[in-house]
């Protein structure tokens, strides 16, 4: 079958250009293959990274149809799928599936995002990489005395570790991160997951230390937005969303609303949805911007807003429960009561060690 691969390619600080190339290709032909074969066969100049070719390094990482994909784990019979079930959008923000005049299937090859451009496909990593190194992403060991046994973990402590120790550091999650796009400041989504994996490792001393690191403003967990992306695009299901709620359990679990406003932003809002079934919106911003009548400035912040809301009618004169409050207050607590249950329990016995 024939494809039409269109690739954005660039120099450093220039504006990108769209080339086309058409390739005889198999439906199970990786997207990795393709470009090598674009490379070898018709343009020797195009520049993208490869290494292991086996979903296990991470270097090929790039936009495949508006996400980012790992080039050498797709393959064109399941990417033209994904398009033709309408999973993707174009460039031009559109979802119908993307053709050409002459109906050959076109798939778009882009540079990650979040990231400056060298060259084509290859993208300058340093602030991923920095990002990384600013959690100190491997255990610490607070004492500096030599163990007379190696350390320890049961396997229950070790499984907790699979999931964030998956990554790759492929940076597709990165790439696609609506908060680092508008926060420069924000460590990002695949430190925050390596992040959660030196917390829920019983061996590391500095936890605490850890975990106020991360509560820091927007840099650290807090100035994630929730968007899910970084769990869409992950190739290899770190989840790195889940990880980031995981580190916010742990803050808000060590904190009360006095502590700062992302705390009470998170708490206020759950006691609001238990008490009538959703948020009342008056109650909301004095509460958390206001502190209860404590900050002062946050207080005068709120006064335009309210004073627009007014003049439009769009202030709520009064507050009504919703239906079923009920239920929604006993669901928040069953749920409540089930992180509870998998909050990090001490050693009772010692354990065997891992692997013999």
């Amino acid at each position: 079958m024939q494809v039409l691969f269109k690739i954005f390619r660039q120099e450093c600080d220039e504006i990108p250009k769209l080339r086309e190339y058409t390739l005889e290709v198999e439906p199970g032909s990786t997207i990795l293959d393709c470009l090598t074969r674009i490379k070898w066969e018709q343009d020797g100049t195009l520049a993208f990274r490869k290494n292991c070719r086996n979903t296990i390094c991470g270097s090929c990482s790039m936009r495949i149809n508006g996400r980012s994909a790992l080039a050498c784990k797709e393959n064109v019979g399941s990417e033209l799928r994904r398009l033709t079930m309408g999973f993707a959008e174009n460039c031009d923000g559109s979802s119908a599936p993307p053709s050409h005049a002459s109906d050959i299937p076109v798939i778009t090859i882009a540079p990650m995002g979040n990231m400056p451009v060298i060259k084509d496909l290859v993208v300058d990593m340093t602030s991923f990489w920095d990002n990384l190194k600013a959690i100190a992403p491997y255990v610490n060991r607070t004492s500096t005395e030599t163990p007379d046994r190696e350390f320890l973990q049961t396997p229950e402590e070790r499984a907790r570790l699979n999931q964030p120790g998956n990554c790759i550091l492929c940076g597709a999650c990165y790439s696609d991160c609506n908060a680092r796009d508008v926060n420069a400041s924000f460590v990002g989504p695949h430190a925050l997951a390596k992040a959660f994996r030196m917390v829920a490792d019983p061996r590391d001393q500095t936890t605490e230390e850890r975990l106020e690191q991360y509560n820091q403003g927007t840099s650290g967990v807090w100035g994630c937005t929730r968007c899910y992306y970084c769990n869409s695009v992950c190739p290899m299901e770190v989840a790195p969303l889940d990880q980031i709620s995981k580190i916010k359990s742990e803050i808000l679990d060590r904190k009360t609303s006095k502590d700062s406003r992302s705390i009470r932003h998170r708490k206020v809002l759950i006691e609001l949805v238990k008490q009538g079934g959703w948020i009342d919106e008056r109650l909301f911003g004095l509460q958390v911007v206001g502190n209860s009548f404590r900050d002062i400035r946050g207080l005068l912040s709120l006064g335009p807003l309210g004073l627009r809301m007014m003049a439009r009618r769009k202030f709520p004169q009064r507050f009504e429960p919703s239906e079923g409050t009920a239920t929604v207050r006993a669901l928040i607590e069953s749920v409540q009561k089930l992180d509870k249950t998998a909050q990090f329990e001490p050693l009772t016995e010692t354990p065997e060690p891992i692997g013999g």
